[in-house]
């Protein structure tokens, strides 16, 4: 039931295409009962993510476009609760009111989701990982089917690890970023491998040229990492 209420969130979002010229790209939040979901909207990809103070609990989200003035084309591309859906193509049906993002969930449940950002920024996007550097030799990875793709707003991000062709999801984190003096931190929400990370932030230093982002420092455990992360939407 869970899956498609995010589902139906992801797709009450889209809302505003061909219908106004509001710009719902970039971070929304709604919180209940302790629990926060946080929706990114990049260009041609989206997230769905669940998560309390004090555990991960989901997350969903892959590809869309624009399907005609009145619908939106989305492809899953991973879902932590029904692996079986990852793969999904469809064209949905959208609404919109009152310029706000409005669900409905199951029971009548109204939603309303609050805007965090409007998407801009140097790294707003989606990124997928293209180099890292091992034993002082940066080794390319082109991403397949089994990838790691980062999604940015304005202020929040959040980073997969996933299987398309198998549905398999490895590990995700987020929470918010700053970029700025080449200074790139990031503080964390949620962590689905280790929650004792959630509150950490970690401070590396970045470079953008053209779609390509030049990322180094130190991980949260520690250890010395240098990667290229490729724009891709």
């Amino acid at each position: 039931m869970r899956t498609l209420c995010l589902l139906l969130t992801f797709l009450c979002a889209f809302a505003t295409i061909g219908k106004t010229q509001d710009n719902i790209q970039g971070a929304w939040k709604s919180s209940t009962g302790g629990v926060n979901s946080i929706l990114l909207i990049t260009p041609g990809y989206f997230s769905i993510t669940t998560y309390s103070d004090t555990s991960f609990i989901d997350t969903m989200g892959g590809t869309w476009k624009a399907a005609g003035s009145d619908d939106v084309s989305i492809k899953i591309e991973f879902n932590t609760e029904e692996r079986s859906q990852v793969g999904y193509e469809g064209n949905v049906p959208i609404s919109y009111a009152n310029g706000k993002i409005i669900t409905t969930q199951g029971g009548g449940q109204r939603v309303e989701w609050t805007r965090i950002d409007n998407g801009d920024g140097p790294l707003a996007g989606s990124w997928k990982i293209t180099g890292r550097e091992q034993n002082g030799k940066m080794n390319t990875i082109t991403p397949g089917a089994r990838k790691t793709v980062k999604i940015l707003t304005g202020s929040r991000f959040q980073w997969v690890a996933i299987n398309t062709d198998t549905g398999e999801f490895f590990g995700t984190g987020g929470g918010t970023y700053t970029f700025q003096n080449g200074v790139y931190t990031e503080k964390i929400d949620f962590f689905s491998r280790d929650n004792s990370r959630v509150g950490a932030a970690l401070s590396f230093k970045g470079k953008v040229e053209g779609n390509s982002w030049d990322h180094s420092g130190l991980s949260s455990k520690g250890e010395p990492i240098h990667e290229v992360w490729q724009k891709t939407i």
